[in-house]
């Protein structure tokens, strides 16, 4: 799908706010592609579609994630999370989207998750330092990422765990699993 037939198809189903943040994360993960010897073209289709259920009905996200494979326990955990993992289903049934590693950055581009491909990265990290972003920490990250990605998104793991952690609220295990993964790839370990 060409970019500005992607751009179309997300504009109406996201608030104007949103949709900005969309295009700002659009070309963010373009300089991390080009950074990081990724398809920018995957980056900038994930990155425009990374939001594309977020105003979904919570039903229908709902109804999405009992009848598909998606982990059922999602559900214990704050629809925040189900935006990610439903737009990865609703770009393949709504715009035959099948390129299973976009689906991907789109599903994890808010948990993260243990062994990131360099898009699932590209996508989760462009999400937390695009320039509309302005919070505790997103300075130094944003720094990081043109220096080394991996060691980027683990600065943004831990920053959102540690957030998460300070309002007393529950963490899906897949940020866990993404903040271990990633301190391992830090000191050594595969």
């Amino acid at each position: 799908m060409k970019i500005d037939m992607a751009i179309e198809k997300v504009r109406p189903h996201l608030t104007e706010s949103r949709f900005q943040h969309s295009l700002r994360v659009a070309e963010t993960a373009v300089k991390l592609a080009g950074l990081y010897n990724v398809s920018p073209a995957k980056a900038e289709i994930a990155a425009v579609f990374h939001d594309y259920a977020k105003y979904r009905p919570l039903e229908e996200m709902k109804h999405w994630i009992v009848k598909s494979t998606l982990p059922k326990d999602l559900l214990l955990y704050h629809h925040e999370l189900w935006h990610g993992p439903v737009g990865a289903l609703l770009i393949q049934a709504e715009h035959g989207i099948a390129d299973r590693e976009i689906q991907e950055a789109i599903q994890y581009h808010t948990t993260g998750r243990a062994n990131m491909s360099m898009l699932d990265k590209i996508i989760y990290l462009s999400d937390y330092i695009e320039p509309g972003r302005n919070f505790p920490g997103v300075d130094e990250v944003r720094e990081m990422a043109g220096k080394d990605l991996t060691k980027a998104c683990w600065m943004a793991s831990r920053n959102t765990i540690d957030h998460l952690m300070r309002k007393q609220g529950t963490i899906y295990p897949d940020s866990f699993y993404a903040y271990n993964d990633l301190t391992n790839k830090l000191n050594g370990g595969t």
